[in-house]
C-alpha cells in the first residue's frame, strides 16, 4: 500500500458550482488496491466539515469498460484520505468527491 502523489500518480480537476464543489480525481494505470490519495479539502474550496460524498470507478479494461468501485474514505484535520477499494492492481481509477 502506498500514498499517491498529485501530479505524478493522480491529477485533480475542480468543478465549482453554486453551493457545492465537485472534485474529479484521475489516477494513472499503475494504481493498486490499498493505495491512498490525500486531498486537503480547503485547497479545493471545501470546508473542513464540508465533505459530502465520494464515488469511485475503475477501468476494468484499459480505456474501455468502466465499473463502479467503492473506496474507503476518512477525514481528519481537513484532509480527505481516499483508500482504493476493490481487488485489482495496475488499473486506472476515477473518484468524484462532493463537498460544500
Amino acid at each position: 500500500m502506498g500514498a499517491l502523489v498529485e501530479g505524478t500518480d493522480f491529477f485533480v480537476r475542480r468543478l465549482g458550482g453554486e453551493g457545492a464543489t465537485e472534485v474529479i480525481v484521475y489516477t494513472i494505470a499503475t494504481v493498486d488496491d490499498g493505495d491512498t490519495i490525500a486531498l486537503t479539502l480547503a485547497d479545493y474550496g471545501i470546508a473542513t466539515d464540508g465533505f459530502l460524498a465520494c464515488d469511485g470507478y475503475i477501468q476494468s479494461t484499459a480505456n474501455s469498460i468502466i465499473v463502479a468501485e467503492a473506496p474507503t474514505t476518512a477525514v481528519s484535520a481537513g484532509v480527505l484520505t481516499i483508500t482504493v477499494g476493490g481487488s485489482t492492481d495496475n488499473k486506472k481509477r476515477t473518484y468524484r468527491v462532493l463537498g460544500i
